[in-house]
């Protein structure tokens, strides 16, 4: 029985191996299940889906104001993957800006493939278009490392099972979906809770650099998360039961990578 137990664990420990993927700019090694091919299709459809049963918002002036930020975010990041030799993780990609009327809701999303959405609460938080900076930088970096896809990879593992997965990407569309959904939003188990912190953490540091090419300073980005600290009204759940990084633990972080940032946007700071 021993004997078996070590071939499966080697055995499960080769396939994890063989399906792994790389993340650009930090260079750490993810479980990739789903190819782009098959998940960006998905997260288009289901974007479609939000957007309809969304109110949209119809002040022009925040509308323009996202699409602007979203635009300089996306040549940022187009540039820096074609000059790293990247560009590859772009394909499929067709980019998408879109802010959703809803103040209750202090949140912003990205999609596999470059969909993105902006709720009107988060918008006090941001106050300018320096905040809203950070957080599309920090949205279109899960985008560009393909967390939704890792995330989604490791759902569908903890729901079926290695063997199972192929059979839900088929047989099962409905699981599929809510798997989706959950893998760009908050996971709900304990289980999975250390890699979506890996993932906010993650994010953080690559949108500093993107909003760094895009000619938005760095040093707005700890600035932001101290509004949200004091938005939260101590409220926050502890760290550990907790989707994201603590504020102060993310202000400390950024704070940490704002050196190497710089050197991005001395060089961009005058381009816009």
């Amino acid at each position: 029985m021993k004997y078996f137990l070590k071939i499966f664990t080697l055995f499960l420990v080769l396939t994890l191996l063989s399906q792994c993927a790389t993340v650009p700019v930090t260079g750490r090694k993810q479980l990739s299940l789903v190819s782009n091919d098959e998940i960006i299709p998905m997260s288009f459809d289901q974007y479609k889906q939000v957007l309809a049963e969304s109110k949209l918002s119809n002040d022009k002036e925040q509308v323009a104001l996202i699409k602007k930020v979203g635009s300089r975010i996306q040549t940022a990041v187009e540039e820096y993957l074609t000059e790293i030799g990247a560009q590859d993780q772009l394909t499929g990609f067709d980019w998408e800006f879109n802010l959703i009327d809803n103040d209750s809701t202090v949140n912003a999303w990205a999609m596999p493939g470059g969909k993105v959405a902006f709720y009107t609460g988060i918008l006090p938080i941001c106050q300018d278009e320096k905040g809203i900076a950070v957080v599309m930088g920090h949205e279109v970096a899960h985008a560009i490392a393909n967390h939704g896809r890792e995330r989604m990879s490791q759902g569908l593992i903890a729901q079926l099972g290695m063997s199972s997965v192929s059979v839900a990407m088929g047989q099962n569309p409905t699981l599929t979906q809510e798997v989706l959904l959950q893998s760009i939003g908050a996971g709900t188990q304990l289980g999975i809770l250390k890699f979506s912190r890996t993932h906010e953490s993650e994010a953080d540091r690559i949108g500093l650099i993107f909003m760094a090419i895009a000619g938005y300073d760095p040093h707005e980005a700890p600035t932001f998360w101290e509004r949200m600290a004091s938005n939260s009204g101590g409220g926050a759940p502890p760290e550990w039961m907790s989707t994201h990084p603590s504020n102060q633990t993310r202000i400390s972080d950024l704070n940490e990578q704002i050196p190497n940032a710089m050197k991005y946007y001395e060089k961009n700071k005058d381009r816009y």
